[in-house]
């Protein structure tokens, strides 16, 4: 019996002991870590505020400043601590309406009574001076300090994308974010979001009855520093970006530049534009509402999101799966009849019959219809389908009908058609070339981005590789390259076969009847192709893609001008432009220059 009641005291102590422990542990918890028991603690005279770091520094390819941060403030609101204020003076005092202020106190309560919420974002300097004058007056409400993104030069909006306020999913997706934070929305800003936020820090602070900061509690003891985030450096040549803008203005399109040596994106223009600093601060959401309101759509990136028929330009990717195949060399020829040819008319009369070179040069549509006709019936297949799937690999192995998954966020696939998609049309074993002849001459189904375009100019540069097009070359430090985008990718088309082709885009510069033999510049050979573009919605699209210099390629590059007509009439002249800025960073044609800076192409609604 004795033993019985000596062990149940020991249990009954036990159990005292462990639950005065529990105590002590969440007491320590609150009186340490926990917000809302600081924020009620000690006559509310402790608050925790977050210290936001500096997102990363955003620099071009010669070290050129493109995005930094500017000092701003947040006014911010602890719920619980809101009473006895004149709401009338708060609202005048913010320029706000007094269903405003009740409906942003009901978003904030409802996510928490007891933490510190964003009432108002990104107060300028001038605001917070006039504002931490009357502060006092309004217990609960305290202004913290934030950074804005600030864009020195008004370019590449698209490019560099923007960041705004966090949504729920975000929230619960990844908690080191609360309400009120930022986060990269599109572009650069979204897909380096991890390197580019940093680490917020900690600091509490005691405030007397009014509200007004007492300095540091306990010295410091509980803060923790924020980190900045990493810097940037981006492939884009800023001056080059900005001229590709400046020759687009009044136009619709885009501008896609790459280095064939590394893949590495020169300008990445699209064309209506905006400044980037527009959708910062207070202004952003009414900017951004005008932005996707308006009919050009100037929020599109058309150099990833446009899908167009990439029309004549596409004639060289038949010329090189047919050589690969084996049904067309380099003196095969065939006969045009000009507008009179059928099944498919050629545009203009020309010389004929034609070589592989000339037919290039000359955009001469019945040729490719013949090249085409060779590959999809090509013998050494069992079926047109077969024949179909063995030119289909080859035409996606030079980047097309796929996205590159480098660092450009929201990039589209295009579309290369396959069998599946004539079966669902014809019905199995009811199609062949006639059927689908418009793939001859890069119309029908297939669609490309311009950035995909572009990419084959260095896979023809290349005379068969390319590297994944990519927007940024080192993170932190400019020594810090990185390398996931550094993989050669071969085509299936062997090396030999490019040097007709190059041969021929060469010509369309310099030969007697080339389709952009006004562009043409003095001392740099320039390969090319134009393209004119069916559009089934108004006049055609001009379409031009080139590399230079021919020997030893520094720069490849597609141009789209919409609705505009032939692709020698604005997109050649405009590829040339930007081919001697970069090799030469100097102008020698200022009658060229001055009519596509001058020219206006939209019809606005």
């Amino acid at each position: 019996m004795n033993r019985n009641l000596t062990d149940r005291k020991f249990i009954v102590i036990a159990i005292f002991i462990l639950v005065g422990i529990i105590y002590l542990v969440r007491l320590f918890y609150l009186q340490v870590f926990d917000e809302s028991y600081i924020l009620s603690a000690e006559n509310n005279v402790l608050r925790p505020t977050t210290i936001y770091p500096n997102r990363g520094l955003i620099y071009d390819r010669n070290g050129e400043l493109l995005v930094y941060d500017e000092a701003a403030y947040d006014l911010m609101v602890i719920p619980r601590q809101v009473k006895n204020m004149d709401t009338t003076e708060f609202c005048q005092l913010l320029n706000i309406t007094d269903s405003a202020y009740r409906a942003k106190m009901k978003k904030v309560t409802k996510y928490s009574r007891y933490k510190a919420s964003t009432f108002l974002a990104q107060v300028s300097k001038e605001e917070y001076g006039y504002l931490e004058e009357k502060l006092y007056k309004f217990p609960g409400f305290y202004v913290q300090s934030r950074s804005l993104r600030k864009y020195p030069f008004p370019i590449a909006a698209h490019l560099l994308g923007y960041i705004g306020e966090v949504n729920n999913r975000e929230i619960e997706s990844d908690h080191y974010y609360r309400m009120g934070d930022y986060s990269g929305k599109s572009g650069i800003e979204k897909f380096y979001e991890l390197e580019l936020r940093g680490k917020k820090g900690v600091k509490i602070v005691m405030v007397d009855v009014h509200n007004r900061d007492q300095g540091s509690y306990k010295d410091g003891k509980y803060d923790t520093l924020s980190e900045a985030g990493k810097n940037l450096y981006l492939s884009i040549d800023a001056e080059l970006q900005d001229y590709g803008e400046q020759l687009m203005i009044n136009k619709i399109g885009s501008i896609v530049a790459i280095d064939p040596n590394s893949g590495e994106i020169l300008a990445f223009v699209t064309s209506p534009v905006y400044d980037p600093n527009l959708l910062v601060g207070r202004v952003r959401s009414d900017n951004y509402r005008k932005l996707a309101s308006d009919t050009l759509k100037p929020l599109i990136n058309r150099a990833i999101m446009g899908n167009y028929p990439p029309g004549s330009t596409f004639k060289m990717v038949n010329a090189l799966v047919g050589l690969q195949e084996g049904v067309l060399g380099k003196y095969t020829s065939y006969s045009c009849s000009g507008p009179a040819s059928r099944p498919i008319r050629c545009t203009h009369d020309h010389i004929t019959p034609l070589k592989l070179q000339m037919a290039i040069e000359q955009s001469c549509n019945p040729y490719f219809w013949n090249v085409y006709r060779s590959i999809i019936m090509n013998y050494k297949y069992k079926s047109y389908a077969e024949a179909f799937n063995a030119w289909r690999n080859h035409v996606t192995s030079m980047g097309f009908g796929t996205k590159f998954d480098t660092d450009i966020p929201f990039e589209l696939n295009g579309n290369i058609p396959t069998k599946e998609t004539y079966n669902n049309i014809y019905g199995e074993n009811h199609w062949n070339a006639l059927t689908i002849r418009s793939l001859a001459i890069g119309q029908g189904e297939i669609l490309v981005t311009p950035l995909q375009l572009a990419n084959f100019v260095v896979v023809v540069a290349n005379k068969g590789y390319y590297y994944p097009p990519h927007l940024v070359t080192a993170i932190g430090t400019k020594d810090n390259i990185i390398s996931p985008f550094k993989e050669k990718k071969n085509t299936t088309i062997d090396e030999k076969y490019f040097d007709v082709v190059q041969d021929a885009m060469l010509e369309v510069f310099e030969g007697e009847h080339g389709t952009a033999r006004w562009s043409k510049l003095k001392d740099v050979h320039i390969c090319g192709k134009t393209g004119t573009v069916q559009n089934p919605h108004g006049d055609d699209h001009s379409m031009f893609i080139a590399f230079a210099p021919k020997e030893n390629p520094q720069i490849a590059l597609s141009v789209i001008v919409e609705n505009s007509g032939y692709g020698s009439t604005w997109a050649a002249p405009i590829a040339s432009l930007m081919i001697e800025k970069y090799l030469n960073d100097t102008i020698t044609r200022p009658h060229i220059e001055k009519r596509m800076l001058e020219g206006n192409l939209i019809v606005k609604d």
